[in-house]
């Protein structure tokens, strides 16, 4: 466990555990291969590597993660909450309503027209949120994610 995470955990005024450890370190190893996590998929990977902690101890912790600003909770279609580690960069995702593959995407222009509607609208912007839903124009990767995501 690194000690850029204890401190990280320090930080967010969260105890030290193990199993709070585990899930970081978890979410940080994999997150170029997948960067959005269900709970579920926490939970496999963490039985798949010998690791003997609870579905809910794994709901437990995402929820005090996401609490603490360590990580952000997307419910992208289907209501289901997704988490992804909070890198404090603003972006935007499309989402395939087919086989639920997340794609993250920057846009200044975007950015710049939401600020300028809010202004209009006599609105401070703070925080936001944009998700775009579609379908893969490539219908045979987004079939074989479809049974991939299945398989899971």
């Amino acid at each position: 466990m690194s000690e850029e995470n204890i401190q990280r955990l320090k930080k967010a005024g969260l105890k030290i555990t193990e199993p709070r450890l585990t899930i970081l370190d978890l979410m940080q190893r994999n997150h170029v291969d997948m960067q959005h996590f269900t709970a579920e998929d926490i939970y496999r990977f963490l039985v798949e590597e010998g690791e003997e902690i609870g579905l809910a101890t794994v709901y437990r912790v995402l929820n005090q993660f996401n609490e603490a600003n360590i990580l952000v909770r997307h419910n992208f279609e289907g209501n289901k909450s997704v988490f992804e580690i909070n890198l404090k960069e603003h972006h935007d995702h499309i989402i395939c309503v087919d086989c639920g593959r997340v794609f993250e995407f920057k846009d200044e222009i975007i950015e710049q027209r939401q600020r300028q509607i809010s202004e209009e609208c006599g609105i401070l912007l703070e925080n936001h949120s944009l998700y775009l839903y579609g379908k893969c124009k490539d219908k045979e990767a987004c079939k074989i994610q479809q049974e991939q995501s299945k398989k899971r």
